[in-house]
């Protein structure tokens, strides 16, 4: 599986943005998609996945409430629309895919190159 991830830019506090994540290949829906992120100097974080079958999701709680996962599995693609964007939410955001509904990145197979937001004050 190719991931594909895009959307990001530069947004004002308050703002929203959605990023999307394409996948190639025929097994997209027999994954459990997630996103992370990673900001200047810190690890990689969870912020959120959504599993296949039910769609069942899971945040990080920092994002509950503002940001919403979604996928179409006719499209290959999942999104994480963000709502009421932080400054401390500037990071480089990554999509993966794994077979296990985890929060582990050790648990994702497969990665995209990353977008980057930029929250401004």
């Amino acid at each position: 599986v190719q991931l594909q991830a895009s959307g990001g830019g530069l947004v004002q506090a308050g703002g929203s943005l959605r990023l999307s994540c394409a996948a190639s290949g025929r097994t997209f829906g027999s994954y459990v998609m997630g996103w992370f992120r990673q900001a200047p100097g810190k690890e990689r974080e969870f912020v959120a996945r959504i599993t296949r079958g039910d769609d069942t999701t899971y945040y990080t709680n920092s994002v509950k409430g503002r940001f919403t996962i979604s996928r179409d599995n006719a499209k290959n693609t999942v999104y994480l629309q963000m709502n009421s964007l932080k400054p401390e939410d500037t990071a480089v955001y990554y999509c993966a895919a794994g077979r296990v509904a985890s929060s582990l990145k050790r648990t994702y197979d497969y990665w995209g190159q990353g977008t980057l937001v930029t929250v401004s004050s």
